[in-house]
């Protein structure tokens, strides 16, 4: 990998800041409720402690601007994380200053400093240099092991590595090492699947893979601004009026490359946006009053061949509002091609992660991304600060 990880580097002995995304969902008693972003983390936890790191883990919770917000403290995750690891976890209600240096001084075998949430600071949205060297201060390593945080410019993301050295953990590498193929050196044929409500949101992730892939599949919302594009009549389906003829040139320019882009041939349609609405299946004109909240068996068909001739699959987006159960039936089948194809599947977005995980296919997956700005980001073909602040492995760099 062209950047160092942990593995590059001996942490025997250092003091070391790692940050992690324990962004975790909290119930009302302010239990944690989903604990896959802890897991996700745990191996480079280990790993450290393992071979011999004094290591204090940050993290944000929620959205409290800058400020403290007593129900946003990592309590809870401190708990959970004891819990799940047998560790101490020494939880601080500080990020910075002389409390910070002498837990993580005295730490012992078998403990862990949790800061507090780091978005209580204003410096650390705003990337604020003296809140970095201040969060810095008394380590002698960051690792960055938060890659759904690694598209901000944020101080316990990239500020730091002006003070200290960044490397990355375990979660970052696979991230990398999976986006990073898909983006510059995938298998072909080489297959994105991009779904979800709105052009606007996918504008630079198409742009972008149609000079890589071979097929680009679109579904969800965002496919009936293309059909309108088309000269479809899409009744109340969701639509970009203002993205029609932007839609054209998405497809002109698939002409243009070779890449064969598929659109819906049929749509499972309601009479309103709800579980219990009337439904029919129909093609690509919806009537007056109606609206689409599915792929159709057709077009489900016509994306599994294209898939199970993959080499390497791209998903980004559901392909109807699966969170319905009679408008699943799209994403689910889509999710199954997935899983049964012999490509490697990388799966990026909030959404499709979500829906691959209710389908209880997710260990069939290749690669399931933490991050859904950040893989968005990543497969746009941007530098992500989190990444850029890595320091280069420069023996890597040569060899490649």
């Amino acid at each position: 990998m062209p950047k160092l990880t942990i593995r590059d580097i001996s942490v025997s002995g250092k003091k070391v800041l790692v940050r992690v995304d324990f962004n975790v969902p909290l119930d009302k008693e302010r239990n944690v409720t989903d604990t896959s972003r802890i897991e996700a983390a745990l191996p480079t936890i280990r790993f450290l402690l393992e071979h011999g790191a004094n290591v204090a883990l940050v993290s944000h919770l929620g959205r409290p601007k800058g400020e403290v917000k007593e129900e946003l403290r990592m309590d809870p995750v401190a708990s959970k994380l004891a819990e799940m690891t047998g560790l101490k976890v020494k939880k601080l209600d500080v990020c910075t200053g002389e409390e910070v240096c002498q837990s993580v001084d005295s730490l012992q075998t078998g403990e862990v400093v949790l800061l507090e949430n780091v978005r209580f600071y204003p410096g650390e949205k705003k990337n604020n240099p003296e809140f970095a060297k201040e969060l810095s201060a008394g380590f002698d390593l960051h690792v960055m092991d938060a890659f759904g945080t690694a598209h901000r410019a944020h101080a316990s993301v990239a500020g730091v590595s002006q003070y200290i050295t960044s490397v990355a953990g375990f979660l970052m590498e696979k991230e990398i090492k999976y986006l990073g193929s898909a983006v510059t050196d995938p298998e072909h044929p080489f297959v994105a699947i991009i779904g979800g409500a709105k052009v606007s949101g996918k504008l630079e992730v198409l742009g972008n893979l149609i000079n890589k892939v071979d097929v680009l599949l679109i579904g969800g919302g965002m496919a009936y601004t293309f059909l309108k594009a088309q000269g479809h009549s899409v009744g109340t389906s969701l639509l970009e009026e203002d993205l029609v003829d932007t839609a054209k040139e998405v497809m002109a320019a698939a002409a243009e490359k070779g890449v064969a882009l598929l659109l819906p041939v049929d749509n499972v349609i309601a009479d309103k946006f709800d579980n219990e609405a009337n439904i029919q299946t129909v093609g690509n004109d919806i009537p007056d009053g109606w609206m689409a909240l599915d792929i159709g068996p057709e077009t489900v068909s016509a994306f599994q061949k294209e898939i199970s001739r993959a080499r390497t699959v791209v998903w980004n987006g559901p392909m109807g509002c699966f969170e319905m159960s009679r408008f699943a039936a799209g994403t689910q089948a889509v999710c199954k091609a997935v899983a049964e194809s012999s490509a490697t599947s990388i799966i990026g977005g909030g959404d499709s992660v979500a829906a691959v995980n209710r389908s209880g296919l997710a260990d069939s997956m290749t690669h399931i991304s933490t991050g859904g700005g950040a893989s968005l980001e990543f497969l746009e073909g941007k530098t992500l600060p989190g990444i850029a602040a890595l320091s280069d492995n420069d023996s890597a760099v040569s060899q490649s």
